[in-house]
């Protein structure tokens, strides 16, 4: 071994040496540069395989789990005594038949004295059991529960200072807050089922036959 004179050191070896020689003016290939190359394209062989794998059974797995998630909200809800869920109060209360309702008579379903809610806007009274979750004594609209809503839903509101223990004839609100009575009321009246009407005082309710109660319920009188 000898210096170039460049301070770099050289092998004192012929044109057709061992491994730190030049062949052909190619450049000079160590054993720790073919193993390292070799290695990295076993590497790179390897990983491509395991990557495409990895990413078959990720696959897998993620249909599974959409499979399993789906058999669970079809069947497994419906699992328990007898396999079969209890039913929700709207599922176990038939149909109310259709009357009118005074205040006082409407308070009596406020979802704590009994399982039904009813609440009334714009005069119409709806049997919201089935939005228990939002109505119930729990929901967070449960303020008007057996209740008229009406001044509530107009000014946003959502405490005491939106109900009156009297018949409120909204007369004070103004152009704006009963266009937004009115869209309340048929937001209702697509969602639940229409019951009567909340009569005023000295009202007297009306009789309703057997084929009026049948009809659909979001239909006014």
């Amino acid at each position: 071994m000898a210096d170039d004179g460049d301070g770099r050191l050289r092998t004192e070896q012929g044109a057709g040496g061992g491994a730190g020689s030049r062949g052909s003016g190619g450049p000079a290939t160590s054993p720790e540069e073919t193993v390292a190359a070799a290695a990295a394209a076993t590497a790179g062989s390897w990983l491509g395989s395991s990557w495409l794998d990895l990413l078959m059974s990720l696959t897998f797995l993620a249909a599974a789990a959409f499979l399993a998630y789906q058999l669970y909200k079809r069947w497994g809800k419906r699992s328990g005594a007898g396999g079969a869920a209890p039913p929700s109060p709207a599922e176990a209360l038939p149909r109310m038949k259709r009357r009118d309702f005074t205040l006082e008579q409407l308070r009596e379903y406020d979802g704590a004295r009994t399982a039904r809610i009813l609440l009334a806007v714009n005069g119409k009274v709806f049997d919201v059991t089935k939005g228990s979750k939002f109505y119930g004594p729990e929901g967070p609209y449960g303020i008007f529960a057996g209740r008229d809503a009406s001044r509530g839903l107009a000014t946003f509101c959502l405490d005491k200072d939106a109900l009156r223990d009297e018949y409120d004839d909204l007369s004070d609100l103004n152009a704006v807050q009963m266009e937004s009575v009115r869209e309340w009321e048929m937001q209702f009246k697509e969602k639940y089922d229409y019951v009567g009407r909340l009569l005023k005082p000295g009202e007297e309710p009306s009789e309703y036959t057997d084929e009026e109660d049948t009809k659909d319920h979001t239909k006014q009188d």
